[in-house]
């Protein structure tokens, strides 16, 4: 099947990008910033999956940034919208099959880290699995990667140390911290995150980890940053809500666009 969505974009698009940037909710503005786009929606790619959520648009762009050629996903899919691990990471495949060799993952999370605040950027530096799949489970297919990857490094430190000179040049406060991936959809109780907080997690989520063991399967290096939406259940007297995430995306755009648009050039592939 990824084969197929694979040959289908060949033949709507001639950009043959090496870098891929997956956007998360409230987080599509970057794909604007993009010229001489292509602009494919989901629903129109063989067996790729439609976003359901709120504050993904669902569709996949091919552009150039400054002559640099990209993709960009705007809008992904997540396990509690009731898709497979196999569904979840398909875009990750598809790409790394046309020829990405990196890969920017943006996530909305809630913080934490007791240091951290909304609307603050942090750099993932690992993670903790917490949904229960793995999307490597089953019969492993040798031509997209090994049974049994390495997970040392699943978020490059290279790309890291760059991010955050690029962040120290633009004045953009950056820190690196470890991201817990839950299944969701309901956030978490205020006894959750002091567990995840006791176990080393600073911000938390519902995304990104499945797309992050993918790309590392077959091989793509990856930079991970979190938009801090929104503080976690327990830390401040107020109740989580989904238009909070949103709100917090929109006030972080231009910082965020401009981050990326000074990042993506200086990423070694």
């Amino acid at each position: 099947m990824i084969h197929q969505a694979k040959q289908h974009l060949e033949s709507q698009t001639g950009c043959r990008p090496r870098i891929a940037v997956v956007l998360g909710s409230g987080l599509g503005a970057f794909a604007e910033e993009l010229t001489d786009c292509t602009v494919i929606p989901y629903a129109g790619i063989p067996n790729w999956p439609v976003s359901t959520a709120v504050g993904h648009a669902g569709h996949l762009v091919f552009g150039k940034l400054e002559g640099l050629e990209v993709a960009v996903m705007a809008g992904r899919v997540h396990l509690y919208e009731g898709y497979t691990p196999a569904q979840v990471t398909f875009g990750v495949r598809v790409l790394a099959l046309l020829g990405v060799k990196a890969m920017v993952f943006t996530n909305a999370a809630g913080g934490i880290n007791l240091s951290l605040s909304r609307g603050g950027l942090v750099l993932i530096s690992d993670h903790v699995n917490l949904q229960g799949v793995n999307p490597l489970v089953g019969p492993n297919d040798e031509r997209l990667g090994p049974r049994f990857p390495d997970m040392s490094e699943a978020y490059s430190r290279r790309y890291r140390e760059i991010a955050l000179q690029v962040g120290g040049e633009l004045g953009i406060p950056l820190c690196e911290g470890v991201y817990a991936a839950m299944l969701g959809p309901s956030y978490e109780t205020p006894a959750e995150i002091r567990y995840l907080r006791t176990i080393g997690a600073d911000v938390v989520g519902m995304s990104t980890v499945p797309e992050v063991i993918a790309a590392n399967h077959m091989g793509v290096r990856v930079l991970g940053i979190s938009c801090v939406t929104n503080m976690a259940a327990g830390i401040l007297p107020q109740k989580i809500q989904h238009a909070e995430v949103l709100e917090t995306g929109a006030l972080v755009r231009d910082t965020l666009v401009r981050f990326l648009k000074a990042l993506l050039p200086r990423l070694e592939v």
